[in-house]
Order: structure tokens, then sequence, then C-alpha cells
């Protein structure tokens, strides 16, 4: 992935400081997590280039954004990202792991919206990039101490909407239960209609109801994408 901006519809990012670039993950979340309960503050976890956060301002009013990044490259660069797009005045970063900003914020602030794109490599290796390993992998932030974190900052009717590998849905959900949370929707995201299910994009909240969990399907052939991807993202991608 290059180190160049990259251009969305109503902002532009740079990411050459960032170890985890711009992807699919990040903009499919930012672009399905539902707004339909009109959130006034929005918690976006593990920032990284601030991509999730200016998808929020852009979608909507909420006057509170704050994002959470402990990598002090991409925190800075989260930070100028935030000051040169339109929605400065709503956005703030925090440089801090999570659970220090738990620990500092459970009894000052409840989000109406959290959301994150998680570290989610759990495999054994690492690419000797320390930065990247950071991002990038799942003891950095494990989805124990993520989900717990996130059931102590959500406001009554929040919700906490994550994506994570479709192999580690049932352990998300059986987490979250043990903390209250509990799926409103699941999309359970593949590359083709062949291709193995890839992605769970999961919404959890307080309210235990019956799930909504549908599919969505990303191309029909190579770089020829479904409608149904296409209208997701048309806000975002300049060439969609």
């Amino acid at each position: 992935m290059s180190d160049q901006a990259f251009k969305f519809k109503q902002f532009s990012i740079d990411q050459d400081r960032c170890a985890m670039k711009i992807g699919t993950d990040g903009v499919l979340l930012g672009a399905w997590s539902s707004l339909e309960h009109s959130p006034k503050s929005i918690l976006d976890i593990g920032t990284g280039t601030g991509l999730i956060s200016l998808m929020m301002a852009q979608r909507s009013d909420a006057p509170l954004i704050d994002a959470l990044e402990i990598e002090e490259n991409a925190y800075e660069q989260a930070v100028e990202n935030f000051e040169k797009s339109d929605w400065g005045d709503r956005l703030f970063c925090y440089h801090a792991g999570f659970d220090e900003f738990v620990d500092e914020m459970q009894d000052e602030e409840k989000y109406d919206l959290i959301i994150s794109n998680p570290p989610f490599h759990s495999e054994d290796y690492k690419t000797g990039d320390e930065n990247r390993d950071q991002a990038r992998f799942s003891d950095a932030l494990p989805l124990t101490e993520l989900i717990e974190g996130a059931s102590l900052l959500l406001s009554e009717k929040g919700h906490f909407d994550l994506i994570i590998p479709f192999s580690e849905e049932q352990k998300a959900i059986e987490i979250a239960s043990s903390h209250s949370l509990f799926p409103n929707k699941i999309t359970r995201v593949k590359g083709t209609k062949e291709s193995p299910v890839k992605r769970s994009l999961i919404s959890l909240c307080f309210d235990k109801k019956d799930t909504v969990v549908d599919e969505l399907i990303l191309e029909i052939s190579r770089h020829n994408y479904t409608k149904e991807f296409k209208d997701l993202v048309k806000d975002f991608y300049l060439k969609l």
C-alpha cells in the first residue's frame, strides 16, 4: 500500500507515518455502522490514520467524536488528518492505551456509539516492525479487554460496532454476553459469492433482541464490485 495521501470524496488522509494503511475493513465498518439512534458522542478505538473518525464526522452531526491511538506516529498523523478536515472542531484524539483510557473515562464519559477496527492477527509470528505489530496483532488489545472496556464506556442505548475475522465471531459474542452486550446486527463479509466468509461486522448493545444476520459480497469478479458494496461506500470512494 502506498504512503501517498489517500483521497476520499470529502477528505484526504496522509498515511506515510502509520504502520497500518487504509484498508477495506475500516471503510466497510465506517460506512456500515448505523447512525439511526442519532449518537451525540462517538469513540473510535485504535483510530490509526483517523479514517473511521473522519467517516463518522462526514456521516453524522455528533458534536463529540473522540479517537484513541496508542502508537505515537499514528496518533500524530491522525491529529494532523483531523485538523486539515472540515470537521476539526468535532474531532479529538487521545494518545493513550485503552486500559488507561477506560480507567480515566468510565466515570466521566459515556458514548452513544463506540466503533473499532481492532488488531486481529493472533498468530505466533511477528513482522519485526514494532509499530506494525502493535497495530496489527491482537495481543496489543485482546478482544476480551476491548469488549469489557467498551461495555464500561457505552451509554445505556448505545451501540458498540466492530469488524473482526469471521473465525472470531462466536468468541466475541460469548465475551460480549458476559458483559451484558448482545448482537443487534451481524453482517458477514465475503470477497466473492464463491469465497468463504472472511469478516464479521457486529453491532452490540445492552438490549437483548433478535439478531439481524445478513451477508455482504464485495466483488462479482476482480475489481468488478457488487451493487450492495458500491451502495454502501459510494459516499467515500472517489471512483464508486
